[in-house]
């Protein structure tokens, strides 16, 4: 039970718990970056997009953009959405290549229908699955993300998301809604 406490979900909301000295000791960490870098190269090939052509990506919950700087890297151009205005400062600082959207993905994705050809979705998912708010109903966000983010995709392609599910109910809950 004592893992349990070290999920920063426990902690606090993710624009709280990922405030500046938590942006900038993420995005420097060597292991994080590695490990980052892995699972969004897992997460591309899962996408199988077209062989050498530049695609146009969705990174939901980018942070500081370590996902984002292998999609560059592929060729692929890329819009982020993170909640944490920090991430998203220290993606500025450094100078990533993609666009950046401030948004909570509970809310909802505020593209237009068709706008991509594909998204990935590294560790952020589960953070979907906690009420910080009174009025945050975990299943509504779910589905609010999931309906929003399946219309902003162009037909025939695919999201491919990573997560920390804490148990067997939270998985249930997250593939319901989707």
């Amino acid at each position: 039970m004592a893992s349990s406490c070290r999920r920063p979900e426990h902690m606090a909301p993710p624009d709280v718990f990922y405030n500046e000295e938590e942006a900038k000791k993420y995005s420097q960490n060597s292991r994080m970056i590695e490990i980052q870098t892995q699972m969004s190269e897992r997460a591309v090939e899962l996408l199988n997009l077209p062989e050498g052509e530049p695609c146009f990506l969705l990174d939901v919950g980018c942070g500081s953009g370590l996902s984002g700087d292998y999609l560059s890297e592929e060729g692929h151009h890329w819009v982020g959405v993170d909640i944490s205005t920090a991430m998203l400062d220290v993606a500025l600082d450094r100078e990533v290549e993609g666009d950046l959207v401030l948004g909570d993905m509970g809310h909802g994705m505020p593209f237009r229908p068709g706008t991509f050809d594909g998204c990935i979705s590294i560790s952020a998912l589960q953070w979907l699955c906690n009420a910080d708010k009174k009025s945050h109903s975990p299943p509504k966000r779910l589905f609010t993300f999931f309906s929003t983010l399946y219309s902003s995709l162009a037909r025939g392609s695919r999201a491919v998301f990573q997560l920390y599910p804490e148990n067997s109910e939270q998985l249930e809950l997250i593939t319901t809604q989707a």
